[in-house]
């Protein structure tokens, strides 16, 4: 029971770091006419500047994790996070509300690379494939339970309560995990590994460390992107309810027959499945392009099979990466290339909507999807030489 509601909890601090990102974009016209001067591009960077934190420092922030201790990072960045909050609650000047986003990208990065370095802690290896796999939820569902409950909440009471609401779920978290977590073991100071320059290096030459990172970024540069623009580019009368079934179709799959199928596959196996699943949808929708209700349909089956691939590529992160030291290790890769995907996704796929239409949209799932396969089959090959 306690492991159950540690996972739990752990998750829900991933709501609350899926929410750093989710609350900017929630206010971002509230924000526009609170900062008129930096209205556009300077609000825009005030939404991505989190993303690019993880972008640069992600592998980084899973050396600094393995080396301090899980309990002790997540417990810093959430009282971290708390505190820009209530800051960013009384709309400080522009560069001050800068200031606190990137110290929130900070917060954010140690968020996401703790969550399932704890959650593979705490969990037996029968439960670990739904706990991933719940862990894997959180962006979809903070950005769902956001469009729920933060407009009301911000007519009623104002932009502010949005951020205060936010800093009082990051303290709550806090005090929970602060009784849950065990305390971080003691480990002997690593030696032998080199520069911080040559620790990024052994980490992205490890088929261990780097293979469900490596995946994953073929997911977050599609995914991202088609849950933005598709809705836009299907047949008119579908694009709203592409907007809101794709996301969740996605959860709901990833959370039973993705977590069904991690109890008779390997996980990089399933990663594997979940792509090919997605090329057959993306030829599906560049055939049926244009025609309503099957467009749409094909639209969902890729969102349920990029789902798939979201909770199977942090199950693979547990599953063959057996110490803690190494599993922050492999999740600072996947924060780290997982921003990469998705600050590159989205424009390079309008690039390409814009000359190509739908066969575009085609290549641009198939190519990704397929690099996909390869990469985790390459790096399963690796795997093999060396045992």
């Amino acid at each position: 029971m306690r492991a159950a509601l540690t996972v739990v909890v752990l998750w829900a601090a991933g709501l609350g770091a899926a929410a750093q990102f989710g609350k900017i974009s929630v206010l971002y016209e509230a924000l526009g006419a609170a900062y008129a001067d930096y209205a556009g591009f300077g609000i825009g960077l005030m939404v991505s500047i989190v993303g690019m934190v993880g972008l640069v420092f992600g592998t980084t922030a899973g050396l600094l994790v393995a080396r301090i201790g899980p309990r002790r990072a997540i417990l810093a960045a959430l009282l971290l996070g708390a505190g820009v909050s209530m800051v960013q609650a009384l709309f400080p000047p522009y560069p001050v509300m800068m200031l606190t986003r990137v110290l929130e990208g900070v917060s954010h990065l140690a968020i996401v690379v703790v969550g399932p370095t704890a959650i593979a802690g705490v969990t037996s290896a029968r439960h670990q494939g739904l706990a991933m796999t719940l862990w894997s939820s959180f962006f979809g569902v903070t950005y769902a339970a956001l469009a729920w409950f933060a407009p009301a909440l911000v007519a009623a009471q104002g932009a502010g309560a949005l951020f205060v609401a936010h800093g009082v779920w990051m303290l709550v978290c806090l005090a929970v995990l602060w009784v849950l977590l065990p305390v971080d073991p003691v480990h002997a100071p690593v030696t032998g590994r080199g520069n911080l320059l040559a620790q990024h290096a052994a980490i992205y030459a490890s088929p261990y460390l780097a293979a469900p990172a490596m995946g994953f970024v073929c997911y977050t540069v599609t995914y991202v992107a088609v849950l933005t623009l598709l809705p836009a580019a299907v047949t008119t009368g579908w694009g709203g309810f592409v907007a809101v079934a794709m996301p969740l179709v996605s959860i709901a799959v990833s959370l039973t027959l993705g977590v069904w199928l991690l109890s008779r596959m390997q996980a990089y196996r399933l990663v594997q499945a979940g792509f090919a699943v997605a090329i057959m949808a993306a030829l599906g929708l560049w055939l049926v392009w244009g025609q309503g209700a099957r467009e749409a349909g094909f639209a969902l089956l890729l969102a349920a099979a990029l789902g798939v691939v979201q909770g199977a590529s942090f199950a693979s992160l547990a599953q063959i990466n057996p110490t803690p030291e190494d599993r922050a290790r492999g999740a600072g890769a996947i924060a780290q290339l997982g921003n990469l995907g998705t600050t590159t996704g989205t424009p390079l796929l309008a690039m390409i909507l814009a000359k190509s239409g739908a066969t575009g949209l085609a290549a641009f799932l198939i190519g990704f999807s397929a690099l996909g396969i390869v990469i985790h089959a390459l790096q399963a090959r690796r795997r093999a030489a060396r045992t």
